[in-house]
């Protein structure tokens, strides 16, 4: 099994404690803000439909729910029809009890249910409602579907992946979702700061996935008006830096290499044994080097292709080049860097006695965050936080609520 072994620690304390977080939502982005939460003490409570739950359970591997059990772990769930005549009711019991709110639905549909951010505010002023959706809350595309593929390809992201004589490229995993995550979760403290710190009020985050994906992409915008030019797709090569790419060795496996800084460049022109390099005009500076990448990047791939990997990195190691081997999920899982680290843990898990996961991210010296519990069962927590609310659960259901 892949993975320090390691046990939910259920009691343990965390900074984001006595923080409720509502999390309406389904799928990735919604739950990537308050898996973050969650892992640093935060009450999640998953708000789920009747019998059938977040959309994520159903994305299994060998028929074990694992993004659910990743991305859902610290977290409770409960069921509510939002369909029931009750479901405003209960729905603002919660929200009364909480400090923030989090939903991925189409555009106008708390509203239309009832319990848009006005009544919302109204019941709790200080909750912190969290929308997300595919391009906003407003503007000409917001009643527009907005998935995670879409969004790659609109941004400006899939026109730069891959190469330049081949299809432009979509991430094998849910990026734009994933950075809006991560995005949310830091939005949610800077609305939690204003209140805390200086006694604001609860707010809407209009959170779309498309935004925070273009603005990890640098200045492409800064650079096509300097230049005019679309910048064309270079598979690993860089159209800032050069050299940078990934190579392949004599035995078949590959090394990545970035020389991003001029110091590094020279470093690798004296070690693959060519230092008249550093002086040539075709590469004396890094706009030289973009220049003319198609010259340079041969004549550092020869000297790979005459070693094996390991020789490349002992070689590179020992001069203090920036190249790393390109693993591949087999070889992570084993490596000793994230084992050491303690990077990939291996939980008790219901299902198949343990899992691997990541562990919690990013490390704090004074309030570090825990895995105190595994992902939840389909309304596993109905009785703790309805009954809490003052609700009966069993008549709940019997009604149809839950």
């Amino acid at each position: 099994m892949s993975g320090v072994e390691k046990s939910w620690e259920p009691d343990a304390p965390g900074a984001l404690d006595g923080i409720r977080v509502l999390d309406l939502s389904r799928l990735v982005a919604g739950n990537a803000v308050t898996h973050v939460l969650a892992d640093h003490g935060a009450e999640v409570v998953k708000i789920e439909k009747p019998k059938v739950g977040d959309d994520l359970r159903n994305w299994r591997t060998e028929g074990v729910s694992t993004h659910w059990k990743v991305y859902c772990r610290n977290k409770k769930s409960v069921t509510l029809d939002f369909r029931h005549p009750r479901a405003v009711e209960l729905m603002l019991d919660l929200a009364a009890t909480s400090r923030v709110l989090v939903e991925n639905f189409k555009p106008g549909t708390l509203e239309a249910m009832g319990i848009g951010p006005d009544v919302l505010h109204a019941r709790n002023p200080d909750l912190i409602v969290v929308r997300i959706s595919g391009w906003g809350q407003d503007g000409m595309w917001a009643h527009k579907p907005g998935f995670g593929s879409l969004v790659e390809a609109m941004s400006g992201f899939a026109a730069m992946n891959g190469f330049g004589d081949r299809p432009p490229v979509l991430p094998p995993l849910a990026l734009a979702d994933m950075i809006a995550g991560l995005y949310g979760a830091f939005s949610v403290m800077v609305a939690i700061r204003e209140i805390e710190a200086k006694g604001g009020n609860g707010q809407v985050i209009d959170l779309p996935l498309f935004d925070p994906i273009h603005s990890v992409l640098g200045p492409i915008v800064a650079n096509y008006d300097l230049s005019g030019r679309v910048p064309e797709r270079l598979g690993s090569l860089s159209n800032q830096t050069a050299p940078r790419n990934v190579y392949r060795c004599s035995d078949g496996k590959y090394v990545a290499l970035s020389g991003s800084m001029q110091a590094m460049a020279e470093r690798l022109f004296r070690t693959i044994g060519r230092p008249e390099l550093i002086d040539d005009p075709r590469f004396r500076t890094n706009t030289d080097r973009v220049r003319n990448n198609h010259e340079l990047d041969p004549i550092v791939g020869a000297f790979m292709a005459e070693r094996t990997q390991e020789e490349c990195l002992a070689i590179f190691e020992k001069a203090g080049v920036t190249v790393g081997a390109v693993a591949d999920v087999a070889q992570l899982a084993e490596h000793p860097y994230p084992l050491d680290r303690e990077v990939i843990v291996s939980m008790p898990d219901a299902d198949t006695g343990r899992l691997a996961m990541h562990n919690v991210i990013p490390r704090l010296s004074e309030t570090p965050g825990k895995l105190r519990r595994p992902a939840p069962e389909l309304g596993e927590h109905n009785d703790e936080i309805w009954r809490a609310l003052g609700h009966d659960p069993a008549a709940l259901a019997a009604e149809g609520a839950l």
